[in-house]
């Protein structure tokens, strides 16, 4: 058996099915959290990566996460579970609070419970969040800028944010927040709005679809592939002591951008006719700017992004054309 074992919560999103293969790639035994039963993202998980162990269990339920551990023992905890769609947070702002803020507490200590006498034997990750600024206070923003987070799910990630720098303040826990800013890939799930146009804009070109329904374009973000960013967050784990990071591009796009180079990219230059705004897909209080200066992380990591945005965005049109090809 291995002597570096991991256990991922949230196993079933994009990161965590990037991270699991990293991690089996550099020889770990890599053990995954999987909520409910019959989780319809369970099989994804097993045709992706078949060598993942998992293990059923809840973030709002500490002694299954306790069973967790004790059953996977891992060297390194990766929190990456969460109920990360910003606009259900305001619909679902208690089971918003409930998953991504107190989840992460019930982790803390589950990881602080098995960990025993030696707290830092464990080493563990919080998936902290670029919404945690909001309302924006430096630009670009760094790990030391003031916090103002604009949506429940925001308010959420910065409750753990602060509980995983108290566990290490409090215990001596080796215990790292990645601040990462908006990171997409293929594997985005399609209620997020990068896989949201990558996927419209494959179908109008295929004929199949004729407009999509866009809230605010004008909003701005740093996006990243999240394969890349996975790399930061094993790297935060490996250092001799735990901190905090802004993992980001530090460059910034508009969803106008966004959709300039989608439609682009199959040949379309003139989509205003296609793209139709829907009061429903605004923000009740919406994030401006977010851009991200991740100098630490380069300098103390050695980590940069490999990924432009171009690139990323042509990555996702390709994979949603052959998605629908595939339908065809």
């Amino acid at each position: 058996m291995t002597d570096r074992r991991a256990l991922i919560t949230g196993i079933t999103g994009q990161d965590g099915l990037y991270l699991s293969e990293l991690l089996l790639s550099k020889g770990y035994e890599v053990h995954g959290l999987i909520r409910g039963q019959n989780n319809p993202k369970e099989q994804l998980v097993r045709e992706v990566v078949p060598e993942v162990q998992l293990h059923t269990g809840d973030l709002t339920d500490l002694s299954s996460l306790l069973r967790a551990m004790r059953n996977a023992d891992p060297t390194e905890v990766y929190n990456l579970g969460a109920v990360s769609f910003v606009a259900y947070s305001w619909d679902n702002a208690f089971v918003t609070t409930d998953v991504t803020g107190n989840g992460v507490l019930n982790v803390l200590e589950a990881v602080r419970l098995h960990a025993g006498d030696d707290p830092s034997r464990i080493r563990f990750y919080q998936a902290s969040s670029s919404e945690m600024f909001g309302k924006v206070q430096d630009v670009p923003q760094k790990e030391t800028t003031l916090l103002w987070p604009r949506s429940p799910y925001g308010v959420s990630k910065v409750f753990g944010h602060y509980m995983t720098i108290n566990y290490r303040e409090s215990y001596g826990m080796h215990a790292s927040s990645g601040i990462l800013f908006n990171h997409e890939s293929p594997r985005r799930g399609p209620e997020f709005v990068t896989r949201k146009v990558s996927r419209a804009v494959a179908r109008i070109s295929l004929g199949l679809q004729d407009t999509i329904s866009m809230g605010n374009l004008d909003a701005r973000r740093d996006w990243g592939f999240a394969g890349d960013y996975v790399e930061a967050m094993w790297r935060m784990l490996q250092q001799d002591e735990a901190d905090d990071y802004v993992i980001a591009t530090g460059q910034t796009h508009s969803i106008r951008d966004l959709l300039d180079a989608a439609f682009g990219h199959v040949g379309i230059t003139d989509w205003q006719d296609r793209v139709v705004q829907d009061p429903r897909f605004m923000r009740p209080a919406e994030v401006d700017l977010l851009i991200g200066d991740a100098s630490k992380a380069k300098e103390k990591l050695g980590w940069e992004p490999t990924v432009g945005f171009e690139e990323l965005v042509a990555m996702m049109v390709e994979h949603d054309l052959e998605v629908e090809r595939g339908r065809a």
